[in-house]
């Protein structure tokens, strides 16, 4: 699903998006319940001259996780090593890295609910007592050896909360939840994008764009840039309102920003299901998808927008996935009192 123009997770097409990161608090936008928090985070550590506390980023991909890292890093003024979950497989490679860190250095591990468990726990005392107990040899002439660390921070992004053991979670000092962006905030994203790429735009075509959007500045950047090259090819150059609609409908990215894959599924359930209620495995074999892909990647828009609703037989479309879809919208008798019905949590 990465090759979605409208997917959320970085792909090839974002090489372009390290230009755009902001580079220090005060020009990140949008999240400011998390950036006012963090900034008092920060002065405090540089007041006593300590690293500072562990710091776990959750919420949707391509909201800024990465970016917000970086930006800790920069107004720490210490280095940052980046890597991520998948990337340490073993005990020994978690060893090698946190012992290359420095005073007061950042370890950044994107996706760190996909640790393997033997690693996981060798996390804990590193982040705890800043200490990596070892084992050396084998058999009965194994000994345990604690090696000191050097105090550091490690900043933990992920999109799965609830995937992550207690234990690791409760050893972050400070946990923030990133949330969708409001049109206003992905304007003012988009106008900051803009300049760094030279791009001339109308207020028409900010809104456009960030209405679009999905509520996430790595889509906004994306479709800009698509924008940017419709409006140098069959445009002045310069992108307006009608340029951006020409420009977005012509990559089936519509109003709301839904793209045919969404539309597909709602679809799906509408057609083929009568409206639903219907299971996600069931609705996943319908359309060819993987359900892990309808459950992280389709399913938290539409849930945002209102246009599908999970209950506890199963997924339905709404009265506002009709009416948007342009389908005559009518309750039927499987849909009623499905919110009583008994629970299937698989489903």
């Amino acid at each position: 699903m990465a090759d979605r123009l409208i997917s959320p997770h970085y792909g090839d097409d974002d090489m372009q998006e390290t230009s755009l990161r902001p580079r220090r608090l005060d020009e990140y936008i949008g999240q400011e319940t998390v950036k006012g928090n963090l900034s008092i985070m920060l002065e405090a550590a540089r007041k006593r001259d300590e690293a500072l506390d562990h710091v776990l980023l959750y919420g949707p991909p391509g909201l800024g996780k990465t970016s917000l890292s970086l930006i800790i890093a920069a107004e720490m003024g210490a280095n940052i090593k980046m890597t991520s979950g998948p990337a340490i497989e073993h005990a020994g490679d978690l060893a090698s890295i946190l012992t290359a860190l420095e005073q007061g250095d950042l370890l950044f591990i994107d996706e760190i609910h996909r640790l393997s468990r033997v690693v996981e726990e060798r996390l804990y005392s590193a982040m705890e007592d800043f200490a990596l107990d070892l084992i050396i040899g084998k058999g009965p002439s194994a000994r345990s050896v604690r090696l000191p660390l050097k105090p550091f921070t490690i900043v933990g992004a992920t999109t799965r909360l609830g995937a992550l053991a207690a234990p690791l979670r409760d050893r972050f000092g400070a946990i923030f939840r990133l949330q969708y962006y409001d049109e206003s905030a992905l304007q003012r994203i988009i106008q900051r994008s803009a300049r760094i790429l030279q791009a001339p735009m109308d207020a028409g075509g900010e809104e456009e764009i960030a209405r679009r959007a999905r509520g996430t500045p790595r889509i906004a950047n994306r479709l800009l840039r698509r924008s940017c090259d419709y409006a140098q090819v069959r445009a002045d150059g310069v992108i307006t309102r009608a340029v951006a609609q020409a420009a977005l409908n012509a990559l089936e990215v519509d109003e709301r920003g839904l793209d045919p894959t969404d539309r597909t599924l709602l679809l799906a359930i509408i057609q083929k299901f009568d409206g639903g209620p219907v299971g996600v495995e069931t609705l996943a074999a319908s359309i060819s998808e993987e359900t892990e892909t309808i459950e992280d990647v389709l399913e938290p828009y539409l849930l945002q927008l209102g246009f599908l609703a999970r209950t506890p037989r199963g997924r339905i479309a709404t009265r506002l996935a009709y009416e948007h879809l342009g389908l005559p919208y009518r309750q039927t008798p499987s849909a009623l009192g499905l919110w009583d019905a008994p629970a299937d949590a698989s489903e």
